[in-house]
């Protein structure tokens, strides 16, 4: 984890330096911006390994900048939200958020989760000859977030992206929403899992009928599965 450069985006300058103090301690760099128009120029200049983010700020809110940095970005994302704000968990994790911390928080759970999202995505980029799956006219490349559909490459969200891969390299395997929103997402996700279906009805747009050997199939009752005839 060495070297890692953070950026914190909080309005609240002692909770900047709170976390600054603690992740340098851990042997973070960091990086801190204090509104939301600062957090898309620090995130674009200083490109980070992982965002802590606030919802609340001055200039842009959490969200926008959340949804900003994703149109160019897969870096992880954590939300800050304070305690008693309605944190919209669909919401975010459809904009592309890997996790949320609720305030106020323990400084060292805060560094956990960090080294917990990124320990999932360095054990993802390891993983480098299973990056890539392909069927019959299909072809998803999880490396470089490419998706091909008969030939033609698809403009595809990186969650999209991340749910199908997931799935297509587990042929037949049936998910429940909450694993998927687990093992994609990586929330500690209670309830709400209509997010998965949002993507899954996306990605369907996208891949109905191209082939008769694959199709994503509902399970009713379970959730879903890639199935392979």
């Amino acid at each position: 984890m060495d070297n890692k450069k953070i950026l914190i985006v909080d309005d609240d300058e002692n909770i900047c330096e709170l976390l600054r103090l603690y992740l340098e301690k851990d042997g973070f760099n960091t990086v801190v911006a204090n509104d939301g128009e600062q957090a898309i120029k620090c995130a674009q200049i200083n490109n980070p390994d992982l965002i802590l983010l606030d919802i609340m700020l001055p200039v842009l809110d959490g969200w926008q900048v959340c949804r900003e940095i994703r149109k160019s970005s897969n870096v992880p994302i954590i939300m800050l939200t304070a305690k008693g704000e309605t944190f919209d968990k669909v919401l975010g994790l459809e904009l592309g958020a890997d996790d949320y911390v609720t305030k106020p928080f323990d400084s060292k759970e805060v560094v956990a989760r960090i080294k917990a999202v990124l320990r999932r995505i360095g054990d993802s980029d390891k993983s480098d000859d299973a990056r890539e799956v392909r069927y019959d006219k299909l072809r998803i490349n999880i490396t470089n977030y490419e998706l091909e559909v008969d030939g033609q490459q698809i403009d595809t969200p990186p969650k999209e992206l991340e749910l199908v891969y997931h799935l297509a390299s587990n042929p037949n395997r049936v998910y429940t929403r909450d694993q998927l929103l687990d093992e994609v997402w990586g929330f500690d996700y209670y309830g709400d899992s209509r997010t998965v279906d949002v993507h899954v009805k996306r990605l369907r747009e996208k891949l109905e009928g191209v082939s008769d050997k694959w199709s994503l199939k509902t399970v009713w009752g379970v959730g879903y599965k890639f199935e392979v005839k």
